[in-house]
């Protein structure tokens, strides 16, 4: 029995806590003792508004908010401060009540007495500490974000927070903030990431200053705490990295060094989701990623990038985002991305100048009850999941995954096929044009006819099964019927897992075509786990 009791108190502590620290090989961020790769799949918290407090202790106890993270399959919170917090004794050092009192915030105050009792009398330096130690003891890795100077909502672009030397970012009170910072959580293993300013932004930005205080910035917090890793974002709202392709960092960092982007349908003309056609539109947005930022994971020099940001307005109410958001998942998918998604919280204690407002970007609804969107689990299970594995010997092979729903293809034990929960098949594709084989057996995919189900056939050969990827995002999977009529993949609909082939939808590059492709769109997701 003792026995018994020993080796559960091991099981339970080793489930309890990550693989830390951290450090990269290549493109990979890994655990630093074992070189076995750690997936980041973060949520965004905020604690940088002007009550300088994590968000939603009003709502809930702060080990239930950290309990609904775990239950989401979220490792990870990126959780955001502001530079004052550590700088300005009259912020950090305030208490959490007087600063609530003084925002006339009477409501929020009541329900932290509720529901988090001791943080009142906390300063907010010590709730940002309770904060990142319930994290902790839950086995929930931190990414600390510096995300302003002054403590308010980011991100406008003359905020006077946007770039070095404006308003309230005072570049040495920056690098004192980050080194303050870096020390004060140097021992805490949950913490395994520092991201060094979000969104650099506004009429200042220029490279040249980019690399002169990001650089010592990023030496100054490994110094600070040789154990995290130093996460840097470029600048125009942390889309754009791609000046390195010119002019590298030419920092190493003991292999600490990642890489951050933000991405989001308003990352450009949120509009044209909604008015042009939604494969071009989505090839674009790609090309311009791979652009400014997605190179960095390719090449020789290649190293991690963290998606710091993406998010999308939750209530379902948006065109706009519901198409970026299938095109996003298929990019993140098909690279196996790091990320952390804008945002946890379904409410804000205070916000531009409102109290209590709501945030439709939220995974957790305004009370903090539950879900949002109530397919989030289905929809994000893919990106949550690591499909590769630097270390693996296993050969690597395809998931076939639909964005829209995020399922993935799978063949039952009688091989008919449908789109369902992503405990995939293994699928075969060796070449554009070439049959698409189940692994393990000598089935192909194959089209019948327009309309029909996609079916498994011992047909390898006919063009009924070549498949190719077409269309400009490369999303569409198309085969010839017997007739030589072009068909591709699609699943029936969101609420349906049967996988059908019909005329292709918005193939080429026509202007005029609005129709909506993403039930046609599948990603073929390279896999060696």
């Amino acid at each position: 029995m003792a026995a018994l009791i020993l080796y559960l108190l091991l099981v339970l502590f080793i489930n309890s806590t990550s693989p830390l620290p951290l450090s990269t090989d290549g493109r990979w961020i890994v655990d630093a003792t074992t070189g076995r790769r750690v997936k980041l799949a973060c949520v965004n918290w905020a604690a940088h508004l002007e009550p300088m407090l994590a968000e939603g202790l009003d709502k809930k106890p702060l080990g239930d908010i950290v309990a609904k993270i775990r239950r989401l399959r979220f490792n990870c919170v990126r959780l955001t401060w502001a530079t004052h917090m550590f700088t300005q004794p009259g912020h950090g050092e305030r208490p959490v009540e007087e600063t609530l009192d003084a925002l006339g915030l009477a409501k929020a105050k009541g329900g932290v007495a509720r529901n988090n009792p001791l943080v009142l009398n906390m300063t907010h330096v010590e709730a940002y500490d309770a904060v990142v130690d319930e994290l902790g003891k839950r086995g929930v890795m931190v990414v600390l974000d510096n995300h302003v100077s002054k403590p308010k909502w980011c991100c406008p672009y003359d905020d006077g927070n946007g770039f070095f030397g404006d308003e309230y970012f005072d570049p040495e009170e920056w690098l004192r903030g980050l080194v303050a910072v870096a020390g004060r959580f140097n021992g805490k293993s949950q913490v395994v990431g520092m991201s060094m300013r979000n969104e650099l932004r506004g009429s200042r930005q220029n490279e040249h200053d980019w690399y002169q205080y990001v650089r010592t910035g990023a030496t100054k917090v490994h110094k600070a705490n040789p154990n995290v890793l130093v996460i840097v974002s470029g600048l125009s709202w942390a889309s754009d990295l791609g000046f390195l392709q010119k002019r590298p960092m030419g920092l190493n960092l003991d292999r600490r060094l990642v890489y951050e982007a933000h991405w989001y349908s308003f990352s450009g003309d949120r509009k044209i989701w909604e008015v042009q056609p939604v494969d071009r539109v989505c090839a674009d947005a790609v090309q311009r990623m791979d652009d400014q930022a997605g190179f960095l994971v390719s090449g020789p020099d290649a190293a991690p990038l963290f998606l710091g940001e993406f998010g999308f307005d939750q209530s379902g109410k948006s065109l706009a985002d519901d198409r970026f958001l299938s095109c996003f998942m298929g990019y993140a998918a098909g690279r196996d991305l790091d990320w952390a998604l804008w945002v946890l919280q379904g409410s804000y204690y205070y916000r531009e100048g409102v109290a209590g407002p709501e945030e439709t970007f939220g995974v957790l609804d305004f009370n903090w009850d539950g879900l949002r969107y109530p397919k989030f689990k289905e929809r994000f299970q893919m990106v949550q999941t690591m499909s590769q594995d630097p270390s693996s010997n296993s050969s690597m092979s395809y998931i076939m995954y639909h964005p829209q729903s995020g399922h993935c293809i799978r063949a039952n034990n009688n091989h008919e096929i449908g789109a369902t929960e992503c405990r995939w098949s293994r699928w075969s594709h060796d070449r554009d044009g070439g049959p698409i084989r189940l692994v393990g057996t000598p089935l192909c995919l194959k089209a019948l006819g327009d309309g029909l189900v996609a079916t498994l056939s011992d047909d390898c050969s006919s063009r009924q099964s070549a498949w190719r990827s077409i269309s400009n995002s490369k999303l569409h999977v198309a085969a010839m019927d017997e007739h030589g009529n072009r068909l591709c993949l699609e699943k029936k609909s969101n609420e349906s897992s049967v996988v059908l082939t019909r005329k292709c939808i918005c193939v080429d590059d026509d202007s005029g075509c609005m129709e909506n492709p993403q039930g046609q769109w599948f990603k073929f997701v390279p896999t060696n786990t």
